[in-house]
């Protein structure tokens, strides 16, 4: 299930808001926990107690760990937790990565193949995972202490709105709302988080899976056949859709825990207005790079080390952030040319581009960003490179890429609304367009607007059929 189906929109939001605002608040919780089950074993009914059983390890493991007196022993805790969360993920979705990876080596030497297993990956297995390691790691560093109430922890790891794609939250950032959100539950919290999820939604629905549709026409069709401006075309609607498909989810995730009580940290921040891919960085995926600087960068030296070995850490966490998007080569030289392009800002781009000013500076960026998008939807870097030399080639006679006015208003709404925050006026604009509404006439029009934009996605979504979700596999 996930949100932007009429499953959810239609039956399981109502009634579980409707609900969850009639019972006690000494049930609230019970009412979340219960419906982030239902929410989860609705797609993936085996692995909720794959789910389920990882958290009653985790919470025991920790719970031992915090009485700890014996450092040895606390290293043993960690490392066996750690072991088994991210053992998990190294089964479910990488194992026949590295099947097909020794296969390749063996067919090479003349020998017979390992066949591969028969495994399907649990949703959001990536999300929850690293979810898990956070608490871990931060009570051994004594960041909080471990938690008494087993089900607080279940709540924090399957609360359904973070669940499937994030954002990744830190136990810290919402344990007093678990135990204590009353002053959260308040009309203008439920308004303001209606707005925003209408917003996602509609990001989600009337822009990316728009744009979705051109996007498959031009990466599926046969390699070379199109010419440059369908090249660009195509590969704009594929940076555009990645963009509102996921910054939407978010949005939606976000909007529903405000719903529900609770305060999620932020994910995106306009990420297309940015000046170089350090700041792209910076700004997109915000929770994920988060994670990616406190657990990995920082631990391997971080900015304390040698320049040459600071290089290095950074290549090798981008590295792992690709693989971590996918188990292919192809993720893997996402993150390698992501990784690049960070070492040359360090070393003299970023200086570069600021002296050129704001207005190239961010279309360089997004030009780099566009290309490494090719990386990330191409099937191979075979395939990535014939897109690229198809977008430089120059040719404008060939042109298999009919592009219909529907993609030309879409596109031009994505381009205002990913560009709309670049000057200081429009992005304080934007700021108050995405915090919590007080005053209640702008609680009015939140209503108004929102449900218009819920109402004319909830029709897009009868009518067309048309809604895929990148990160879902993730």
């Amino acid at each position: 299930m996930v949100f932007s189906s009429a499953l959810f929109l239609v039956w399981f939001l109502p009634v579980l808001l409707w609900i969850y605002y009639l019972v006690p608040y000494k049930l609230k919780n019970f009412v979340l926990l219960f419906s982030s089950i239902i929410f989860y074993a609705w797609g993936a009914p085996v692995f909720i107690f794959v789910l389920l059983g990882t958290t009653f390890i985790d919470f025991h493991f920790v719970k031992w760990m915090g009485m700890a007196t014996v450092k040895k022993k606390k290293n043993l805790l960690l490392l066996a937790s750690i072991c088994i969360n991210v053992g998990l993920l190294i089964y479910f979705k990488y194992v026949n990565f590295f099947i097909d990876n020794i296969n390749s080596f063996l067919v090479s030497a003349g020998a017979g193949e390992i066949p591969l297993l028969n495994i399907v990956m649990p949703i959001g297995i990536s999300f929850y995972t690293f979810e898990t390691v956070t608490y871990v790691v931060d009570v051994y560093r004594g960041v909080h202490k471990p938690l008494k109430n087993f089900w607080d922890y279940q709540l924090y790891i399957i609360l359904f709105p973070k669940l499937i794609a994030g954002p990744i939250v830190r136990y810290h950032q919402i344990a007093d709302q678990i135990s204590d959100r009353r002053n959260n539950l308040t009309a203008s919290m439920r308004i303001s988080g209606f707005w925003r999820f209408a917003i996602g939604l509609g990001k989600k629905v009337l822009i990316a899976n728009t744009l979705s549709v051109f996007a498959d026409q031009f990466f599926d069709a046969p390699p070379g056949s199109a010419g440059t401006i369908s090249a660009w075309a195509g590969v704009l609607a594929y940076t555009f859709q990645i963009y509102f498909d996921f910054s939407g989810y978010s949005d939606m995730a976000i909007g529903l825990g405000m719903m529900l009580g609770f305060r999620f940290p932020e994910n995106f921040n306009n990420p297309y207005i940015s000046q170089s891919i350090s700041e792209f960085w910076r700004r997109w995926h915000i929770t994920l790079g988060s994670w990616m600087r406190n657990y990995l960068y920082i631990p391997l030296g971080g900015n304390k080390v040698p320049r040459y070995r600071m290089f290095f850490n950074l290549w090798v966490v981008f590295l792992i952030s690709g693989l971590w998007h996918g188990a292919s080569w192809i993720f893997v030289i996402w993150g390698a040319y992501h990784g690049l392009f960070l070492i040359l800002d360090r070393l003299f781009l970023e200086k570069w581009l600021q002296k050129a000013g704001k207005i190239p500076a961010v279309i360089f960026t997004f030009i780099v960003t566009m290309l490494g998008w090719v990386l990330f939807r191409s099937e191979n870097i075979k395939q990535a490179l014939s897109i690229w030399k198809q977008m430089f080639s120059f040719n404008l006679n060939a042109n298999s890429f009919v592009l219909p006015l529907s993609y030309c208003v879409v596109t031009a709404l994505a381009v205002f609304f990913s560009f709309f925050s670049i000057s200081r006026f429009t992005n304080h604009i934007s700021d108050n367009i995405f915090s919590e509404i007080k005053s209640t006439p702008l609680l009015t029009g939140a209503v108004i607007f929102g449900l218009l934009i819920f109402f004319l996605s909830l029709g897009n979504l009868l009518t067309s059929g048309v809604n895929p979700f990148i990160y879902f596999r993730f």
